[in-house]
């Protein structure tokens, strides 16, 4: 049986290392599961691996697509699977490496069949948003599908304009094609992450938007600034900096505020793996996690 081996975590923990650590070691390859790294154009702000990183592993899914392209967790789930039946027709285990929850899940577990989101409709439900705001969204939903609006955090309203497309693009309520039914695997699975602790990860974020912001970060932001309205830069470190150019929020709060909301997104992330016991955890201060993490990809071969 073929092997997945994914490398999550928070932001910030190390996954990028120690991924391509085990990769080199079982000579094989990384499929990212960055819904960010995916886009080009903004490698500074989603931490795209560096060029001596990707020369050292082939990386997939990285830097591939434009900023105003449509992306979906339907679309990876299917493209994924295609890049690792490519790899394992060469290698018995492939690395996935990323923070994206959702991206893993569609791969490891499946998600549900929903229709392709015409252009029609996701402009008509984003003019919903521009003329009536998050209560328009609200209604909407409540009107179309009352099961749906029940389910979903009524405050965000990227997940309620979702909800909206898809009911309106398929011509049923969104929460009849739900199923939250996983999907068989043909293929073994070892997830691993690094485990810090909370206080250790939070000074991680801190160091790193310190790195980024030294790196360029704010060149990068105002270089992708005429393109602010797109989803791929609706994301830490951009939102705050867009502010910023728009005069309604200093530099001196920003970059902290990026440090804050990179924090908040990765408890989300702990919270996401908190519910997963198939995590297999590394301590960060071992002096070979690489190789713990070799010992634990073997043990589950040979269970």
């Amino acid at each position: 049986m073929k092997t997945l081996v994914i490398v999550t975590g928070p932001t910030a923990s190390g996954k990028t290392g120690l991924a391509i650590d085990i990769a080199e070691s079982l000579d094989t390859e990384i499929v990212s599961a960055d819904s960010r790294q995916i886009y080009r154009g903004i490698p500074i702000g989603t931490a795209v691996p560096s060029a001596d990183e990707l020369a050292r592993v082939r990386h997939h899914f990285i830097e591939t697509l434009p900023l105003d392209s449509y992306y979906s967790a339907a679309r990876y789930e299917e493209e994924a699977l295609t890049v690792l039946g490519e790899i394992w027709r060469k290698r018995d285990i492939a690395v996935m490496c990323g923070g994206s929850m959702m991206y893993i899940d569609a791969v490891t577990r499946g998600i549900d069949q929903l229709p392709t989101i015409s252009d029609e409709v996701r402009e008509r439900v984003r003019m919903l948003y521009e003329q009536s705001g998050i209560e328009g969204l609200r209604d909407t939903l409540a009107g179309i599908d009352p099961v749906m609006m029940e389910r979903i955090d009524p405050s965000n309203h990227r997940r309620l304009m979702h909800a909206i497309e898809i009911t309106l693009e398929a011509g049923i309520p969104c929460s009849r094609l739900l199923t939250g039914q996983a999907k068989e695997r043909p293929f073994r699975i070892v997830k691993l992450a690094i485990g810090h602790t909370r206080e250790a990860l939070f000074d991680r974020i801190n160091r790193r938007v310190d790195a980024m912001i030294e790196a360029g970060l704010e060149a990068e932001a105002a270089r992708v600034y005429p393109q602010r309205h797109l989803n791929a830069l609706n994301t830490v470190g951009y939102k705050e900096l867009f502010a910023v150019m728009d005069g309604v929020m200093t530099r001196d709060i920003a970059i902290p505020r990026i440090a804050k909301n990179t924090r908040v997104y990765a408890k989300k992330q702990l919270l996401w793996l908190s519910k997963d016991p198939t995590v297999n955890y590394i301590d960060p201060s071992m002096a070979d996690m690489a190789g713990e993490a070799l010992r634990i990809i073997n043990t589950s071969l040979m269970e």
